[in-house]
């Protein structure tokens, strides 16, 4: 496996699970009292739109070309830590 299979496989393993946190968390506000399901369903959909957000810059990723992929990890690493950022922002407010 090269150097950017492994690259893209390991930043898709954070993403998957990212993802499910987010499902879990979503889930967790099925149970929720109704004034703070309310509140915390617009976050859990912003969450979501930033997982398919880091998932579309993944994608660009795995369509680079192999002299251009490097270019393009810093990218892939911000929108990353931005939804990680904002699922533990999210998570420390439930």
């Amino acid at each position: 496996m090269s150097k950017r299979d492994e690259y893209i496989a390991k930043i898709k393993l954070q993403l998957d699970e990212l993802n499910a946190n987010i499902g879990a968390a979503e889930t967790k506000l099925h149970a929720a009292k109704a004034e703070v399901r309310e509140k915390y369903t617009a976050e859990v959909g912003k969450l979501q739109e930033q997982y398919k957000h880091a998932v579309a810059s993944l994608d660009e990723l795995k369509a680079a070309g192999e002299d251009s992929w490097e270019a393009m990890v810093a990218k892939v690493e911000k929108v990353r830590d931005a939804l990680k950022h904002s699922y533990n922002y999210f998570k420390s407010q439930l």
